[in-house]
């Protein structure tokens, strides 16, 4: 079967203006040109949104907003206020791909890093991110790539937990944040995975954070099964205590982030951090672990 082809044009995009819309005729992704980067939609062609769209804004550094908006957003790690919180509220340059764009935003004031994209469909349901940061201070500067995608309220998350043989040592870190509940009836601790389920009517926020040495992590949502894939190194320095993988979810929406090592960044040089992301059909939700081994045997086999 050959490569299927790929539609590239501009479009004004619901309140985030300018974009681009990348079409192959099986799925979708939207980017942002007006602000940004963001990936704002992406989904099965002429269907509904997996990603969820968000209003608001944090007043943050020189009086400036930085707006939540939804999507897919870079940033770096760790968070700090007010310099993960730049607003990125202005046009990006972009240069237009075969099968996608690349998206690059102004410096960023005051923290001098400068963030970058490239987004194309490398397949009939896959997406590869290459989000990028470089270092325009005249220091070095220590940070991790921070990639995070904002899903579509409703959904149930997968992340499998590391299963690694190491004897008598601990196999696996676990983060947990002041306002994280164990007893959280959102998440279910499972032997093998754990599951989180998105609740419009929680009250209060759910986050944590993994080692996730499997590389990747599912959203099941109104038929369809969002995977997000990128690669753990073993033995590399990461945040929050070690965790490649971070997940956040409040009334509004849930966040599947991935990270990438941290490193000390000298000026003017960059550091990548590669996710993909694939789309697939599904009857049901599963119920239990040997539900979720089933779907994940399935979608390991789908054509």
């Amino acid at each position: 079967m050959g490569k299927q082809p790929v539609s590239i044009k501009e479009i004004e995009y619901g309140q985030v203006g300018r974009c681009l819309q990348v079409d192959n005729g099986t799925v979708d992704f939207v980017a942002t040109l007006d602000c940004g980067p963001r990936i704002i939609r992406f989904g099965f062609s002429g269907q509904h949104n997996e990603f969820c769209e968000q209003d608001g804004a944090v007043r943050t550094y020189d009086g400036q907003y930085w707006q939540p908006r939804g999507g897919h957003r870079l940033w770096h790690s760790p968070e700090h206020m007010p310099r993960t919180y730049i607003a990125d509220n202005s046009p990006l340059t972009y240069c237009v791909l075969e099968d996608g764009v690349i998206l690059t935003q102004p410096v960023e004031p005051w923290v001098q890093i400068q963030k970058e994209m490239e987004i194309k469909l490398t397949g009939a349901k896959q997406v590869t991110v290459i989000n990028r940061l470089t270092n325009k201070n005249a220091w070095p500067v220590k940070l991790a790539v921070w990639g995070l995608t904002v899903m579509a309220p409703g959904g149930l998350e997968i992340v499998p937990q590391p299963d690694r043989d190491t004897g008598l040592l601990g196999n696996r870190l676990i983060a947990l944040w002041p306002y994280t509940k164990m007893t959280d009836p959102r998440v279910h601790w499972g032997d093998r995975y754990i599951t989180v389920q998105q609740d419009a009517a929680a009250t209060v926020p759910f986050k944590f954070g993994i080692d996730n040495q499997a590389g990747w992590a599912a959203y099941i949502n109104k038929g369809h099964v969002f995977i997000k894939r990128y690669a753990h190194q073993l033995g590399a320095e990461y945040p929050d205590f070690g965790v490649s993988y971070e997940t956040y979810t409040n009334e509004l929406m849930l966040e599947m982030e991935t990270l990438s090592p941290l490193t000390l960044l000298n000026p003017d040089e960059i550091i990548e951090h590669r996710e993909v992301w694939e789309l697939f059909v599904t009857d049901e939700v599963p119920e239990d672990e040997a539900g979720i081994c089933e779907l994940i045997k399935a979608i390991s086999s789908y054509p």
